[in-house]
């Protein structure tokens, strides 16, 4: 008799059930009984990749299995490393409260965290004059430049290698393609530091004591410090030129184009994000083409 029922054969059969709290509820309370902690009413978080769920005045993340064909045991090393080196260079974060892994039908990595009360930076910002987005900036670099530092390889990736991302820029043009893998090659990119990875306005919470907190690290990886600064100025401020100001103060927006290029190119959501937030693959034939946009996002 097992506590979690569904067949998980393939990723589809994961996406229809990673955000069931019915299927998940008998498999919550055996977690939150193992790690000794308070069983309370279940409620859905954002979803995203895995199934995470509230409960009472935790965040339970319970990670997909190998079986699903994209196991994310990897994730699970990752988010447990990077909340706690988070923490120790000053980021204000979940409390991690407990992590291991649970074995019923399959096996389940989990980790418990403490829920933040608040509201998404998304929400949040929609209410704030021009002062207060120049001021939220500042405080989100001050964030980024304590965790933004040099660490020990704590996943094997190489975000420097063009092939590492290689399958999700097919959508763009061959010329496109082979001047981004060139850029990578030429490009001085510098030391690689430690990146949330997926710092947006849904990973970042303004808590109810008026502190940003950062959530979700399961995208954390070493990496020049563009990456990180790319995704923030493309897809967390949109371009917002009071948002920018705050977080790069009076940079020159051809330094900052090229900021954002450099880190577009190689991040792991870098062509989501420009199809998100910039233009349509086939409007760019050249990284020149790109180069070109986001200037102009950024002046306008």
């Amino acid at each position: 008799m097992y506590l979690f029922n569904e067949d998980i054969g393939s990723w589809e059969d994961w996406g229809r059930v990673f955000q069931s709290i019915a299927v998940f509820e008998p498999l919550v309370g055996a977690i939150m009984k193992e790690e000794k902690l308070a069983f309370d009413r279940i409620y859905n978080l954002t979803p995203g990749t895995n199934a995470v769920f509230r409960v009472g005045t935790y965040v339970l993340k319970i990670f997909a299995p190998e079986e699903c064909g994209r196991g994310q045991n990897r994730d699970f090393e990752t988010e447990v490393f990077a909340l706690k080196f988070a923490v120790e260079h000053g980021v204000t974060a979940p409390r991690l409260v407990g992590s291991g892994a649970y074995k019923d039908k399959y096996v389940f990595h989990y980790i418990v965290s403490d829920y933040v009360e608040g509201r998404e930076f998304n929400d949040e910002v929609k209410r704030m004059s021009g002062g207060q987005k120049v001021e939220a900036g500042r405080e989100l670099r001050r964030l980024t430049d304590g965790m933004n530092v040099p660490c020990d390889d704590f996943n094997g990736i190489d975000i420097l290698d063009g092939n590492y991302v290689k399958s999700r820029f097919e959508r763009f043009g061959e010329r496109f393609r082979e001047e981004r893998l060139e850029y990578i090659r030429t490009f001085e990119y510098g030391e690689k530091v430690f990146v949330h990875g997926d710092l947006f306005g849904e990973n970042c919470i303004l808590g109810r004591d008026g502190r940003f907190y950062i959530i979700d690290f399961a995208d954390a990886v070493r990496a020049p410090v563009c990456y990180e600064y790319a995704l923030v100025a493309v897809d967390f401020f949109k371009f917002d030129k009071y948002l920018l100001k705050g977080f790069f103060g009076d940079l020159d927006s051809d330094e900052l184009a090229e900021i954002c290029l450099s880190g577009i190119l190689i991040h792991n959501f870098g062509a989501e994000v420009i199809e998100m937030d910039i233009g349509k693959s086939y409007e760019f034939e050249t990284i020149g083409d790109l180069r070109k946009r986001i200037k102009e996002l950024i002046d306008n």
